[in-house]
């Protein structure tokens, strides 16, 4: 079993790189089929990382141009960052240049604010600039009584707004507002209800203002219902996303999750992610993300936007159905082996297939294994689950079927053909390559066998089988040699035993489905 699902996840991981999906750990392709939660950023993920400084608002006594003066002189022109790349290049086409900095303390996701001290035109003294959050902003400066009015409005459009504040120590006052704009990817949408229609819950995560994460959750068909960081952790499924997040919310947000019995996906692309991508089910860094963050996730997307998500979750559900296919078949030919070996042993005195054609039915059988990590598969639009007793409990029923069409024919073959025990030993190991085959077609679809056409890697596998089974129960090749007309009769037995039972699989699939329902 191991190896079947090292192949499979192999190859459908080979798939993803084209896709311009790369999986660092092949078991994140089995997790994505079981994925119910993903956890999304808003910056790049949603929108396209491509900021502009879309308004300036100064507070009364202030002016915007040295508002956006000020807030590029907290800004790290070395980082080449959307954001910091949008104030400064505003600035330069109005003309101004930022003042000269004494001392800088880069942005920071756990105060979400940048720091500066730049000279002031009092000799010996100098100016405190803080750009950053609102609400950080607001905690650490004077701000006036129209301050949230203005943020919200601003924030109506989905721009991202920082404050500005400056002063001395002690003393910071709030000078204006910045809205910077990144505009909804055109795919966002698409996506997002694609994703959803696989039966995946989607929250979007962000550290921007809860009225900003309103108005572009709305856009991407999200809901605007958020809920607070502190307040709401317990209950995450009762929201449509989180606003003013820090990163190590996120870790705190995948635990919850986990703890209520989900399997999450989490996106993120910063070093501070690093806790959340490795603790999810499947981590995923997005296009832009750090070396830490990619070091830590499960799933590298080379293209931006939520596509590879998508590809993802698709591809680990076509192999969890192949496996599935897989484990069911093994379970059936098993049983039915053991059983006819057995039951046959103490009814007739003597074995129906000897050791030597059982180690041949072993190797042959082993040949289809490897080709079904190749297989065509449906994708489920519910999130896979694991339901061993189910999917042995089908099995068996599968078996079963197979057992009884077994005996009638040893019954025949023992008392009307009267047929000498190696030529019985022959048509036995012909049989059970026969229904071997078969059970594939039979377990890889819920409906008819014949309603998704196979891959072709396992048509030739199965027919293959098929063919050399018959040629050397006819050709007498470590066996005794039997009719070509009795094989031929019960191949046709055998298809019709696989009509019968691909019928009662139909109904069995309708009252008692083998993966399990998704959570609400």
């Amino acid at each position: 079993m191991p190896a079947a699902f090292t192949v499979a996840n192999a190859v459908e991981a080979r798939r993803l790189a084209n896709q311009g999906v790369l999986v660092t750990g092949l078991s994140a392709v089995q997790k994505a089929a079981t994925m119910d939660v993903l956890c999304i950023d808003k910056t790049g993920t949603l929108t396209r990382n491509q900021q502009s400084v879309a308004g300036i608002t100064a507070l009364p006594g202030e002016n915007e141009a040295e508002v956006l003066a000020w807030a590029a002189a907290a800004c790290d022109e070395t980082m080449q960052g959307q954001l910091e790349m949008a104030i400064l290049g505003a600035l330069l086409r109005r003309g101004g240049m930022p003042p000269i900095r004494e001392q800088f303390i880069p942005f920071d996701p756990a105060t979400k604010c940048s720091e500066a001290r730049v000279c002031s035109d009092n000799v010996g003294s100098s100016v405190h600039v803080i750009l950053g959050s609102p609400m950080v902003v607001a905690s650490l400066a004077e701000s006036p009584p129209e301050f949230t009015t203005i943020q919200q409005a601003m924030a109506a459009s989905g721009a991202r707004i920082l404050a500005v504040a400056t002063g001395t120590d002690g003393h910071l006052r709030i000078r204006g507002l910045l809205a910077l704009a990144d505009v909804l990817r055109d795919d966002a949408a698409t996506l997002v209800r694609d994703i959803r229609a696989l039966g995946v819950r989607i929250i979007m995560v962000t550290g921007d203002t809860v009225d900003t994460a309103r108005v572009i959750s709305r856009q991407a068909g999200l809901g605007d219902h958020f809920g607070d960081a502190v307040r709401d952790l317990q209950t995450p499924l009762h929201f449509d996303g989180f606003a003013n997040f820090y990163p190590e919310e996120k870790f705190r947000l995948v635990q919850s999750l986990q703890q209520m019995g989900c399997i999450v996906g989490m996106t993120g692309d910063g070093v501070n992610d690093a806790p959340a991508l490795k603790q999810a089910g499947v981590g995923i860094a997005v296009q832009t993300a750090s070396d830490v963050a990619r070091a830590a996730a499960q799933v590298v997307l080379t293209h931006p936007g939520l596509d590879g998500v998508a590809a993802v979750v698709s591809g680990g559900r076509r192999v969890f159905r192949r496996m599935l296919t897989w484990t069911i078949t093994k379970i059936s030919r098993t049983v039915e082996l053991a059983a006819l070996l057995t039951i046959g042993y103490i009814a007739t005195g003597f074995f129906v297939t000897p050791l030597v054609l059982i180690a041949v039915i072993v190797v042959l059988n082993d040949v289809v294994t490897i080709t079904l990590a190749t297989e065509r598969s449906w994708i489920s639009s519910s999130p896979e689950r694991w339901n061993v007793g189910k999917i042995a409990w089908l099995g068996g029923v599968l078996a079963t079927g197979w057992l009884i069409l077994a005996f009638m024919i040893l019954w025949f073959v023992l008392t009307r053909l009267q047929l000498p025990v190696p030529q019985i030993q022959a048509l036995m190991f012909a049989y059970l390559m026969y229904t071997a085959q078969m059970t594939i077609y039979l377990s890889r679809t819920p409906g008819r066998c014949w309603s998704l056409r196979p891959g072709r890697f396992v048509v030739l596998a199965t027919v293959g089988n098929i063919i050399i089974a018959t040629v050397l129960a006819a050709g007498g090749f470590l066996m005794t040699p039997v009719s070509l007309t009795l094989l031929v009769i019960m191949f046709a037995l055998v298809l019709l035993a696989t009509l019968l039972l691909d019928q009662i699989k139909i109904w069995l699939f309708a009252r008692r489905p083998v993966e399990g329902s998704p959570k609400s």
